[in-house]
């Protein structure tokens, strides 16, 4: 389809897909049509609730079709092979969860507040990752985006959506990938948080996962095998085979029907390493930036293990997660080194120059956990906004057995010290939800399933923590929070910023919130307006804690960011514009210091806010 520009009088916005429910015919008589792939199926039928049973037409290829009068608001199944019953793939909306009939929506029912809004460039980006259903729901976050607002971030990332089985889940989890789950809300409610954050001038991603199903509610595998790769096998269970082309149209569609049908500004892709193919990857990129409006900025981010470097850059995908980075910080910090931690555990501080000179510490070498082979790809030629640098998020805390943030883990100091290379550094920043003000409260894994699904993760969870030196003791990890327990979701529940956590008080709530506001205000105006074609000139570490690295900026401009996490003060002696006392962090611009991590958060601090 020809790809149009904003207009000022388009208030409906929708994604016209050639499969699902799609209303053909509004008003006093309203069509519907109906198209489902089922390649193993002999025959289908569409079965509205309170309403007929309609043959559908075998329309080749595997595709079967059908037309009745309805509209938006009714009630659908599948009937596959005059026996099973299931929900439409490409569903919408399931307002009786996962294994429900779906709806008819119809997307012109809402109309765009802000429909000419165009995003923000790459460069203006300040993530910040939230669980919508520990949010209060769409309308519970909505309710706090004036305050991430005040606070500085310019793009919220919400952990996915989709529908999954029960009341309350992770998210990656999902089995309908076109349908936001209900527990959160409706679509409208959905539409109506994003429409207020581009009044507010904040981007809304979403994080999809292309990469597997969920362990229940995928019905895929009884009507479309060949949707899926004969004997080869994923963590999650048979791989997707992206090199069918329904299945990558299936795909491509989705990512089109979040960025246009619901104006989000970006999609966060996970595990891409997972797909295996590079190829549709690709592909995928072109079809997203062909696919929107000319003007909008839209904006692609992987999590990929494999340090791919090529699928970044222009045309491409715009930045990746540093996992490299959190891991080699989260080494630094905690002087954690089991797991996956054990690749970063060696000469921490050149790893940590590395990634801030060139992107990835691993980079086509051998890694410890990978049985000896080589990972990644020369990234040096890749600006610092191709990676995204956190010290935390959902799967760095939530991936831990009592879900701990580094609050709980490490010094302050050590930690406002590392927070604030990750505000000023070129790389774009993200926080995750609770961290603006120091949350003690944990964010664990939870699940909402029942009878032996409930049982499988409980224990499956705990044995995977087996080889962990402090759950060897079976009685220890038996007290590993049982996911599927409704107090497991309810501890993880971000709080409100003016609560306070366990063993919090307000004046360390306010000195948090004050060191992130300020921070990002020194960011927005001095390092956003610098980043454009920002490149390093060196990084290097000074001791076994300590780095020290150096970018030109775009106006020539010399950044400095000098990090000690070390129990001795660095001099000037060792090259440095100044002198950084232990667990501190220091930046400057040019020759004039821009800002120290133990004076950010003072009420009598002076800043160049």
């Amino acid at each position: 389809m020809s790809v149009q520009p904003l207009s000022r009088q388009r208030r409906h916005f929708a994604r016209t897909l050639p499969f699902g429910a799609e209303i053909v015919q509004r008003g006093a008589h309203p069509r519907t049509r109906f198209r489902f792939w089922a390649p193993s199926a002999q025959t289908v039928a569409v079965a509205l609730e309170n309403g007929p049973k309609l043959p559908m037409a075998a329309a080749g290829d595997g595709w079967f079709e059908a037309e009745a009068d309805c509209g938006a608001g009714t009630r659908y199944r599948y009937q596959v092979d005059d026996s099973l019953n299931v929900p439409d793939p490409a569903s919408r909306f399931q307002p009786d969860d996962l294994d429900g009939p779906s709806m008819v929506v119809d997307p012109h029912g809402y109309e765009w507040q802000q429909p000419t809004w165009a995003g923000r460039p790459w460069r203006e980006t300040v993530l910040y990752e939230l669980h919508v259903g520990a949010c209060g729901g769409y309308t519970g976050v909505q309710a706090r985006l004036p305050e991430l607002t005040e606070l500085g971030v310019t793009a919220i990332e919400l952990m996915p959506i989709n529908d999954f089985k029960g009341r309350h889940n992770w998210g990656y989890d999902g089995a309908l990938p076109f349908a936001p789950d209900s527990a959160y809300g409706t679509p409208d409610e959905l539409k109506a948080l994003i429409d207020a954050a581009h009044g507010l001038g904040l981007m809304v991603f979403l994080d999809v996962v292309y990469n597997h199903f969920g362990p229940t509610g995928n019905y895929l595998p009884t009507y479309a095998k060949s949707f899926f790769k004969e004997g080869v096998d994923t963590p999650w269970g048979a791989a997707i085979d992206f090199d069918r082309q329904q299945v990558r149209d299936f795909f491509f569609d989705n990512a089109l029907y979040w960025l246009n049908e619901y104006r989000f500004d970006g999609l966060r892709f996970d595990a891409v390493h997972a797909i295996n193919n590079d190829g549709w990857l690709r592909e995928l990129a072109q079809r997203v930036r062909g696919g929107v409006e000319r003007g909008r900025h839209v904006h692609l981010v992987l999590e990929n293990e494999g340090n791919t470097a090529s699928l970044l850059g222009d045309d491409r995908f715009d930045a990746q997660w540093s996992d490299d980075s959190h891991n080699t910080l989260h080494v630094l910090l905690t002087g954690e080194t089991e797991s996956y931690y054990e690749a970063f555990a060696q000469d921490p501080a050149r790893k940590l120059a590395r990634l801030l000179a060139e992107g990835f510490v691993y980079q086509g070498e051998a890694s410890p956990i990978h049985d000896g082979e080589t990972r990644g790809e020369p990234s040096a030629h890749l600006p610092p906004t191709a990676f995204v640098l956190f010290l935390q998020n959902h799967d760095q805390v939530g991936n831990r057995a009592f879900g701990e943030r580094l609050t709980r883990l490490c010094a302050p100091d050590a930690l406002r010290a590392a927070t604030l290379l990750m505000l000023l550094s070129p790389q774009i920043p993200m926080l995750f939800m609770g961290e603006e003000y120091g949350s003690e409260d944990p964010f664990l894994f939870f699940t909402d399933y029942e009878g032996e699904l409930a049982d499988a993760v409980r224990e499956g969870r705990r044995r995977e923590f087996a080889k962990f030196a402090a759950f060897n003791d079976p009685e220890r990890r038996e007290r590993i929070p049982d996911p599927n327990d409704h107090r497991t979701f309810a501890a993880s529940r971000a709080m409100p910023a003016d609560a306070n956590g366990a063993g919090e008080t307000n004046a360390t709530l306010d000195a948090w919130r004050r060191f992130y506001r300020r921070g990002l205000a020194l960011r927005h105006a001095q390092i956003v307006p610098r980043l454009e074609d920002a490149r390093a000139t060196g990084a290097r570490a000074l001791s076994d804690k300590a780095v020290f690295a150096q970018w030109r900026m775009n106006d020539a401009t010399t950044l400095s960011i000098a990090l000690n996490l070390g129990d001795d003060a660095l001099s000037q002696g060792d090259g440095l514009p100044g002198e950084v006392p232990p667990n501190t962090c220091l930046v400057w611009l040019g020759d004039a210091l821009l800002a120290s991590s133990a004076e950010l958060g003072r009420d009598d601090a002076e800043t160049m806010e």
